[in-house]
């Protein structure tokens, strides 16, 4: 008995000695990343705060630093943006209500669906650049290098992350709202449209926000599509030529003038700014409008 006690105190002994080990390899590993973070930030901040002055957000791209601005890059970005909100929030929502709400998971069909949707959204993003440039620049829809061809590109990009987010959002509405809802009378659409989705909406809401978050920092997608690195006008229409934010910082820091990669870290500066302000709403709206249940 003694020496099982003691093969048993000295087995737990060494389970809390890997246990403790591992929790100290986990906590330098996540030391050197955030102090890694915290490094290339403070370059960044220390490089572009120079560079943010009315010049940057007032005029176009330019050879001469001294008058480059990322105007036409930041219009191109919020244009791509909005051709984004349009594609994906029907079509995820869409087809997020369709997998919980009505489809037939014994159905072989549904299950591809499911499989496909869940093995998309791991796809690399110049796949999708690819995909972009075959059918919708080219091939069966010869949109050319424009702004929707860019837009819708992106969409396809973050539609996966929009449908599984909005699954998880509507699989937590508890089955009790959808029992009393049937049970006063109320049909399976009229449940859906006044007590699933309005109870889904922040989880949604964030999926949605999220998704636009990951398109508006790529850069392999749109220069597959054909994002010009240098356009001196805003896009008048979804017919136009564009570039963006990540292209336009892309080309500064190409460039071999020291002026340029300092507006590039301004650049860059402007481009957190805009995921961080939109990671916050995200948090706000999933805070603010999240139901106990």
């Amino acid at each position: 008995m003694a020496t099982n006690t003691q093969q048993i105190g000295s087995g737990s002994t060494g389970s809390r000695l890997r246990g403790q080990a591992f929790k100290i390899v986990l906590w330098l590993c996540i030391t050197a990343s955030v102090v890694l973070l915290c490094l290339l930030l403070v370059e960044t901040l220390r490089d572009g705060i120079p560079g943010l002055t009315g010049t940057l957000f007032a005029n176009f791209p330019s050879f001469n630093p001294a008058k480059a601005g990322l105007q036409s890059a930041l219009m191109g970005t919020l244009w791509l943006m909005a051709v984004v909100i349009v594609f994906i929030v029907p079509v995820g929502v869409g087809t997020a209500i369709y997998l919980e709400e009505y489809a037939d998971r014994n159905r072989w069909w549904n299950r591809l669906i499911e499989v496909n949707i869940q093995n998309l959204a791991a796809v690399p993003s110049i796949v999708y650049g690819i995909l972009g440039l075959a059918f919708l620049v080219r091939g069966p829809a010869s949109l050319g290098r424009t702004v929707l061809a860019g837009g819708l590109t992106l969409g396809l990009l973050v539609l996966p992350v929009v449908i599984i987010t909005g699954r998880e959002a509507i699989r937590a509405v508890p089955p009790s709202i959808r029992e009393g809802s049937m049970a006063l009378g109320a049909t399976q659409w009229q449940t859906i449209w006044k007590q699933v989705l309005p109870a889904s909406i922040p989880g949604m809401a964030t999926g949605v926000i999220l998704a636009i978050s990951r398109a508006i920092g790529e850069t392999a997608p749109l220069i597959l599509v054909g994002a010009a690195t240098f356009v001196a006008f805003n896009p008048s229409g979804l017919d136009s030529a564009f570039t963006a934010l990540p292209l336009q910082i892309f080309n500064w820091l190409s460039q071999p003038q020291d002026e340029f990669k300092t507006l590039a870290a301004a650049g860059i500066i402007v481009l957190l700014v805009m995921l961080a302000g939109m990671n916050g709403i995200a948090v706000w709206l999933r805070n603010r409008y999240e139901q106990k249940w």
